[in-house]
């Protein structure tokens, strides 16, 4: 077994890649003792705090600058960072056809960005705002617990940056996710996908018992990172408010963290007066009011990268006027939709969000000069051995039968 107290009598000395991960390694195999390890706890997550909820305001807190807006190279990017967001709004025509509405439908197509996510935003974001406080140093570890995108985002920007990284991930997420990291450089420690996030064999557990054995390392935490709403706060809505030409009555939402429904909805209601639709998978408890999560509550989903059993800091449930919950199979069946009849090449959770565009749109009756603007989150490249192989839809329990143009349950 590898010594940590070799390595600790001289921790002032930075460590090889190596020899952090063999620390990791050896404290994921060792079951969690509180009279070993003391102190060890989850943050106090109880949905946006006050003082978070100022930097979702035109001016923000005091002492605070805003950085320059990333802008897409149109010629030659030096870094594949260069190309993180400024992704594309697509016009679904043909689904809308197909649907029998005459409601104009937009996609924000985060699967353009660099790392296929719209967690690209917010893995650079959190990183470049420990860089500017002067938190982080090259050769220093990140440790993220998450469902897998943020920790391809995170993992790409911590590659270039040059930081190793550790990534702590529920068993349930896909093996593309895992090998996409690990081709990155990361080491990938799994946990029980039943683990409760305040359990101490959860994901966000780990992280922390990690972050207490590592020497300079840095949970950078996604779930109240100020890092997370602002890099769509001041990124992706104002690149909507601009494809729009501001004009944005509706937009559509899952919601994972929340960071990116908060950061929208906060900048597209000041500036648009924009009616916001959060769509929660059930089973998670993020939709208001409280009694939509009643039913199959804590249940497990194979949707992923979207609700959770705790309300993150970086989440404001209110800034919803809507909340819908989405099922496994509407949500399987309107992404395998979208991909036939629009060519786009998007994740599990964006046929939940184009679920609760249609679903919003039969509700409030809405048809020809209205628009409904939906944020798909990532790209099908996580989900080849899930929704899109049949075998994994069939041994699953999900038909293989294509969406029916009345749509499911709307």
């Amino acid at each position: 077994m590898f010594s940590l107290r070799r390595l600790f009598s001289n921790s002032a000395q930075k460590l090889t890649r190596e020899e952090v991960f063999a620390i990791a390694k050896e404290v994921h195999a060792t079951p969690w003792d509180s009279a070993k390890e003391p102190g060890i706890a989850v943050p106090a997550y109880d949905g946006m705090t006050s003082e978070l909820e100022q930097y979702l305001t035109p001016n923000g807190p005091a002492g605070y600058t805003k950085p320059d807006r990333r802008k897409r190279p149109t010629k030659i990017a030096n870094s594949a960072l260069e190309l993180v967001g400024n992704t594309p709004l697509i016009r679904l025509d043909r689904l809308a056809k197909y649907l029998g509405t005459e409601c104009e439908i937009l996609g924000k197509c985060e699967y353009y960005s660099a790392g296929g996510s719209v967690k690209d935003r917010i893995g650079l974001r959190m990183i470049e705002e420990q860089e500017r406080a002067g938190l982080l140093q090259p050769g220093d570890t990140l440790i993220e617990p998450t469902s897998g995108n943020t920790g391809v985002g995170l993992c790409m920007a911590g590659a270039l940056h040059g930081y190793n990284v550790i990534i702590t991930l529920p068993q349930k997420m896909s093996g593309e996710k895992v090998n996409m990291m690990k081709s990155l450089g990361a080491l990938i420690l799994r946990t029980p996908t039943e683990a409760a996030w305040n359990d101490t064999n959860s994901h966000l557990f780990l992280a922390m018992r990690l972050k207490a054995k590592i020497p300079n390392s840095h949970v950078l935490d996604q779930y109240l990172n100020k890092g997370n709403p602002l890099a769509h706060y001041e990124g992706t809505a104002e690149e909507i408010i601009e494809q729009c030409d501001g004009h944005v009555p509706h937009m559509v939402m899952t919601a994972g963290t929340g960071g990116t429904l908060s950061g929208i909805a906060a900048k597209l209601k000041q500036k648009c007066g924009t009616t916001i639709v959060g769509v929660d998978p059930q089973g998670s408890i993020l939709a208001l009011p409280e009694h939509l999560n009643d039913e199959d509550k804590f249940k497990a989903y194979h949707v992923e990268g979207i609700g959770y059993d705790f309300i993150p800091t970086v989440l404001q449930r209110n800034y919803a006027d809507v909340w819908y919950k989405s099922k496994d199979p509407e949500s399987f069946a309107y992404a395998r939709a979208l991909i036939r009849h629009e060519g786009l090449m998007i994740g599990g959770s964006c046929g939940s969000a184009i679920w609760g565009v249609h679903k919003y749109i039969k509700e409030k009756g809405l048809g020809k000069g209205d628009r409904v603007v939906c944020l798909f989150a990532d790209a099908s490249r996580n989900y080849m051995s899930k929704f899109l192989d049949d075998d994994w839809m069939t041994k699953s329990g999900f038909s293989l039968d294509p969406l029916p143009p009345t749509g499911m349950n709307v």
